[in-house]
């Protein structure tokens, strides 16, 4: 079994790989997330569990600098949800659709399911190298 690779986050916000034995920055933790790497980020300071965080920062990020993917409604209703709604109730609800969505846009052709966007599957599967 292996063990998850340790980042450490420092007070001048600078985040450290301890396997990599280097400062790292947001695009390098999507990275980690893209190639399934598992890891945990600590507060170098008091030791606290801060990944949930450091994933939320990645997010805003993208949302910021990339495609947008959360559209204001949605953030407007997951904000109505904290203290009305059991948080692991609405967490595993919102996994299970986002992993059941992945699911059926990865591989379109090979579950029969149509995918919501044709023409990004198409020129993505019939496209070469």
């Amino acid at each position: 079994m292996s063990t998850a690779r340790v980042i450490k986050k420092y007070p001048n916000r600078r985040l450290y790989d301890t396997e990599e034995s280097r400062y790292i920055t947001l695009a390098d933790i999507k990275r980690l997330v893209l190639d399934k790497t598992e890891f945990i980020v600590v507060d170098k300071k008091d030791g606290r569990n801060i990944t949930r965080l450091i994933l939320l920062q990645v997010i805003s990020d993208q949302e910021q600098n990339g495609a947008a993917v959360l559209s204001e409604e949605f953030l407007a209703r997951v904000i109505c949800c904290y203290g009305n709604v059991l948080p692991d109730s609405i967490a595993k609800h919102l996994e299970k659709s986002l992993g059941e969505f992945m699911a059926q846009t990865q591989n379109p052709l090979d579950n029969g399911v149509v995918s919501p966007f044709p023409d990004v599957t198409k020129n993505t599967l019939t496209s070469g190298p």
